[in-house]
């Protein structure tokens, strides 16, 4: 039997154990604490910033893979000092844990992208922000997600408190019509899949909803999405799913926003929307076995994420209202403004489709 270790317990690791267990794997989790998400298949608890319980974890794995980007690339490099595959492996992720690198890197491919720049003092944001028009994106190189490490400026001092603790990322502000990802996934023998190119809804900057496929997007902007995205996996040699959050520019450039390496938000609706979900393709993707179809089982999808709690009664409400709806628990501690569990809605019509969705999740408001 194959085996696949994750590091992280988060909610991604846990969606990889149902589909770990329909493929005959063995899935192996490392968490952060007891009563992870993925306690379900946490065999240990520790530190994934510690060299040696990573190498004892990965002892007797196929292949190692993640929850995050955040196991430090010296515990990567003595991974594979031991022959461990790590995938996808430290050069690639690499370019997922510093957004700098990330874009220098992005340039030399070629890839098109908002106008950036690092900035070190408060001076050179300054000179940025008088040359665009006097708003931008501040983002520090590393740890930011879900709107976190992300801040709007209009003033040269107004990352001074990030600029004390290094260089940061600021790009232009983007006119954009909207937010879009494209998933694809990659074994290291090269094989590529892609899933329809969907349309992601913000909130504070956290992803709210998906909707699968991108309403109304043209034949040219799908193939120049899956285009881009399969030049991006090959560049960087990224095996597993990698998801690429895109501007839809206000003259219909697609411009990349940001990378992850590993299953995505926007990639959820796959669990019941597609032939293979993301979480199944990442796992045969990392042992390089076959990918999978990752054409749709309906005409649309509408995943929603549900905040704060999923308490019992209320999953039992949204399923009496809604059963054509599936829930998805995370298995989570109720906290305001947690990403807690997600709905997804199957249909052949949009309106219908989004309203079911919404409706059940509506049913997880306080």
């Amino acid at each position: 039997m194959a085996v696949v270790g994750v590091i992280g317990g988060g909610q991604l690791a846990r969606m990889m154990i149902p589909a770990a267990v329909a493929l005959g794997i063995e899935i192996r989790v490392l968490a952060e604490a007891e009563g992870s998400s993925a306690r379900l298949a946490a065999t240990e608890v520790g530190d994934y910033r510690d060299a040696a319980t990573v190498l004892a974890f990965a002892a007797g794995c196929d292949a190692i893979t993640f929850d995050h980007e955040h196991v430090p690339q010296e515990v990567l490099r003595a991974l594979e000092a031991e022959g461990v595959a790590v995938r996808p492996g430290p050069d690639a992720l690499l370019y997922a844990q510093d957004k700098l690198l990330m874009r220098e890197r992005l340039g030399s491919l070629g890839v098109a992208m908002p106008d950036w720049a690092r900035i070190e003092t408060a001076e050179q944001l300054g000179a940025f922000l008088a040359d665009h028009g006097g708003r931008a994106v501040v983002k520090t190189a590393r740890g930011g997600y879900d709107g976190k490490g992300v801040r709007m400026v209009d003033d040269a001092h107004d990352a001074d408190d990030w600029l004390a603790e290094g260089a940061v990322l600021v790009e232009e502000l983007v006119v954009f019509q909207r937010e879009l990802a494209q998933l694809v996934a990659r074994r290291p023998s090269g094989e590529m899949r892609a899933w329809p190119l969907v349309e992601t809804v913000q909130r504070g900057g956290v992803c709210a909803e998906v909707i699968a496929p991108a309403p109304h997007a043209g034949a040219a902007t799908v193939r120049a999405a899956e285009q881009l995205a399969f030049t991006v996996a090959e560049g960087l040699g990224v095996t597993g799913v990698l998801a690429v959050e895109l501007f839809e520019a206000a003259d219909g450039r697609l411009l990349v926003n940001e990378l992850a390496m590993r299953p995505h938000n926007s990639g959820h609706f796959s669990i019941d929307g597609s032939t293979t979900s993301q979480f199944a393709q990442h796992l045969r993707a990392v042992l390089d076995w076959p990918l999978g179809d990752t054409a749709p089982v309906a005409p649309v999808s509408v995943m929603i994420n549900v905040f704060g709690g999923l308490p019992e009664k209320s999953i039992r409400t949204a399923l009496a209202h809604q059963p054509a709806v599936a829930v998805h628990a995370y298995g989570k501690d109720a906290r305001p403004g947690r990403k807690a569990g997600h709905v997804t809605a199957i249909g052949t019509e949009l309106d219908d489709t989004a309203y079911r969705a919404r409706a059940a999740a509506a049913c997880f408001d306080a």
